[in-house]
C-alpha cells in the first residue's frame, strides 16, 4: 500500500505543481501582450481618423453639389416662367399671311 500512497502522492504533487507554474504570467509578458495590442488599437484609431476624414471631405462635396442643384433648379423654374409667357403671346398672334 505504501507504493500505492506514493503513486497518489506523486500524481497530485505533479498536478499541484502544474496548475501553480501555469496560472502565473509574468510581468514582461504581460507588457509584451499590451504593447502588442496598444499597436493594433494606434493602427486602428489612424484608419478611423483617415476614414473620418474621408466622409468629411465627401460630406463636404456632396453639399456643394446640392447647392449648385439648387441654384439650377431656381433657374430653371425662372426660365420656365418666362418660356410660358413668351409661348402665351406667340399663341395670341395671328398668324401673317
Amino acid at each position: 500500500m505504501t507504493s500505492v500512497r506514493k503513486g497518489i502522492a506523486t500524481v497530485a504533487l505533479t498536478i499541484a505543481s502544474g496548475l501553480s507554474l501555469s496560472a502565473c504570467a509574468t510581468k514582461g509578458y504581460v507588457d509584451e501582450q499590451i504593447a502588442t495590442v496598444n499597436s493594433r488599437v494606434s493602427a486602428l484609431e489612424a484608419k478611423v481618423q483617415q476614414v473620418d476624414s474621408t466622409a468629411q471631405a465627401a460630406n463636404a462635396a456632396a453639399q456643394g453639389a446640392a447647392g449648385a442643384a439648387q441654384t439650377a433648379n431656381q433657374r430653371l423654374d425662372q426660365l420656365t416662367a418666362r418660356v410660358d409667357s413668351i409661348e402665351q403671346q406667340l399663341a395670341q398672334k395671328r398668324p401673317r399671311n
